[in-house]
């Protein structure tokens, strides 16, 4: 027993100082590997990105066009889709009763014409006898106003002949202007009244796109840059400018009509196609978006702690030009590619070294 307890006792101590090694050891091995922490890279964006939205390409112009006087319609020359240029005969109606009109105004004309030439023949002869004596001046008066009268009916009787003459030429309802019709609501045999909707023209020379804008973004679309493509060719782009944006807006949706019109269309944009617009702000301030929980504050202003591949810290301080929901917009103190620290910023110190476990494309 005497001779066993000191080999214990070298044994003992032996043991605790090689365990004493392995405690000074491994602290120095976990300050070599670092504290981890979760960081992400950072992309420099616009303030205010492009938005966008489905619309439909319409015309500006499409109108109902009608027949200016009554009458059964006799031919209907056009169907929905047909392309039509200005002046193209659309419809007609019956022309029996417009005839006879023009033809009762003719003979209207006509006998007023003879009556002005027996009125004028008439107070020719009573100046005649007035002059010789024969005649007062009171029967003078009277010619001169029954030839005054007749005249009157004359010029009566021409209007009433042309009115007839424009009522006959509008049994054929024309097209005003180039474009396609898109709805027709008359038959042959239907009788229709003056002003009543026949056909519907959309005019082919302006198109423009049409969609509705939720009202935060009213403001952008009357100030910023619009652009306009369509589903059929996504990879071409159409400049657009505002033209009506609605007052009020519907009921239903909570959104404001917007036509914008397209100055540069060409061939392949067709009526009824479905288009997305592109709305830009004109501002181009870029700014970095960081997730609320990376900024760091210690009553000095906002900061953000950056991490090197070498996993190096450094306090970083930023301007901050607005918060969301979820993120900060950082205006200053970073640059497009950085990476910055999003979790436990408050457990971090100056100059430590940190190990990152993940990085994250922001």
């Amino acid at each position: 027993m005497s001779r066993s307890a000191p080999i214990l006792a070298l044994v003992s101590v032996a043991v605790l100082a090689v365990a004493g090694c392995n405690e000074s050891q491994a602290p120095a091995a976990r300050g070599e590997a670092g504290r981890p922490v979760l960081a992400q890279r950072v992309v420099a964006e616009n303030r205010h990105p492009e938005r966008r939205f489905v619309g439909t390409i319409r015309p500006r112009v499409e109108s109902d066009l009608g027949f200016r006087v009554q009458g059964k319609v006799a031919r209907r020359l056009v169907n929905v889709g047909d392309v039509v240029a200005a002046g193209q005969p659309l419809a007609t109606l019956d022309e029996i009763d417009l005839t006879l009109q023009t033809e009762q105004a003719e003979a209207e004309r006509r006998a007023a014409t003879v009556a002005v030439a027996q009125a004028d023949a008439d107070l020719r002869r009573t100046m005649t006898l007035a002059g010789q004596g024969w005649a007062a001046t009171s029967v003078v008066d009277r010619q001169k106003a029954a030839t005054e009268e007749a005249r009157s009916r004359l010029m009566r009787a021409e209007r009433a002949l042309s009115l007839a003459r424009n009522a006959a030429s509008y049994a054929v309802l024309s097209a005003d202007a180039d474009g396609v019709i898109t709805a027709t609501s008359v038959e042959p045999g239907q009788v229709v009244a003056p002003g009543q909707a026949a056909i519907r023209l959309a005019r082919t020379v302006e198109r423009e796109a049409v969609v509705a804008v939720p009202e935060a973004l009213v403001g952008r679309a009357r100030a910023g840059g619009a652009s306009v493509s369509l589903w059929s060719n996504p990879g071409v782009r159409y400049a657009a400018r505002l033209r009506e944006l609605a007052p009020a807006a519907d009921s239903a949706t909570r959104t404001y009509l917007a036509r914008f019109t397209l100055p540069e269309a060409d061939g392949a944009v067709q009526l009824g196609m479905t288009a997305t617009v592109t709305l830009t702000a004109d501002s181009a301030e870029r700014v970095v978006r960081v997730p609320l929980p990376a900024l760091f504050n210690q009553g000095s202003g906002s900061a953000v702690w950056t991490v090197d591949d070498a996993g190096q810290l450094v306090l970083r301080p930023v301007t901050v030009a607005a918060y969301e929901a979820q993120d900060a917009l950082v205006s200053d103190g970073l640059q497009d590619g950085e990476r910055i620290v999003r979790l436990g910023v408050q457990k971090l110190d100056a100059g430590q070294r940190v190990r990152v476990v993940e990085a994250l494309d922001f």
